[in-house]
């Protein structure tokens, strides 16, 4: 990510934080509320319930911790922890024995987080702020590290992933729910911010995102959930829309002729991706 992308997406997720509005999705508008966007990707209304209010602010593409196991005791790593949504679920899942930590570059989304667990009066939370390619997480120190739709935004996936293995103890798990394309993107939806922030442009093919999570040291990486995108409406001769960013966008803003806009939306898939440290 160069440093004017960087600042943009800083910008767009820290007015985020501030107003409480929904963000990208991989295949459904959050018109609906963020409710019902985050129970669209998996999360049960029992962990709806059960995290504090201003928590979920709607911005992921899958549900990270139902797939982890955690465990009593387990230290857990969130990368890009947003609002706090999968480190209060994770907090609960580990008990008073464990821990769950978020790091987040965005200043405002790190005070909103540490805020709702201030006013909740969760103990074993505690979020840093940081970059996810250069964790504030010592060596060997985490047991699961847990993300949701933010790897894509990085524009150094393998430094995220090598960052990650280096954290993550001997026996280590690590479960990313995020956005991968099945074919490359137009060139005009690649160039654009708007698409980018909206967790399309940053995207990496499957195969490469897969491949940079093996060249960092990882075994047994493998999906576990995946889910094709779909646009919002349309057809070869009506173009569809998309949600990006928590904004429909027309096809023609991002460069696409209907019949190419079609053609778009099978490109991008929302994943659950596990791996293991194994020494």
């Amino acid at each position: 990510m160069s440093d004017d992308v960087r600042k943009v997406v800083r910008k767009r997720y820290g007015e985020r934080a501030k107003s409480g509005d929904c963000g990208c999705s991989s295949s459904r508008s959050c018109c609906g509320g963020v409710r019902s966007t985050s129970e669209a990707i998996g999360y049960s209304a029992d962990e709806l319930r059960a995290i504090p209010k201003g928590a979920d602010l709607g911005l992921g593409c899958g549900n990270p911790t139902a797939l982890a196991s955690l465990r009593e005791g387990d230290v857990v790593l969130d990368l890009g922890s947003g609002a706090g949504i999968d480190c209060f679920l994770a907090a609960e899942k580990v008990g008073p024995t464990g821990r769950a930590i978020g790091v987040d570059m965005t200043a405002e989304m790190v005070e909103r987080a540490r805020e709702n667990a201030r006013r909740e009066g969760v103990t074993n939370v505690e979020f840093r702020l940081g970059e996810i390619e250069h964790l504030p997480v010592a060596d060997a120190s985490v047991d699961v590290i847990i993300s949701n739709c933010v790897v894509n935004l990085s524009p150094d996936k393998p430094q995220v992933f090598r960052e990650a293995y280096r954290v993550l103890k001997r026996g280590g798990r690590m479960f990313l729910s995020d956005i991968v394309l099945r074919k490359e993107l137009p060139r005009t939806v690649r160039n654009s911010i708007e698409a980018y922030v909206g967790c399309v442009a940053g995207a990496s093919l499957q195969t490469e995102y897969l491949a940079a999570i093996r060249a960092a040291g990882f075994d047994d990486v493998e999906i576990v959930k995946e889910t094709t995108a779909e646009a919002s409406s349309g057809s070869r001769s009506t173009a569809p829309t998309f949600v990006l960013d928590g904004q429909e966008v027309a096809p023609a803003d991002l460069g696409l002729t209907p019949e190419a806009a079609v053609d778009f939306a099978g490109c991008v898939a929302s994943v659950t991706v596990k791996a293991a440290k194994r020494t």
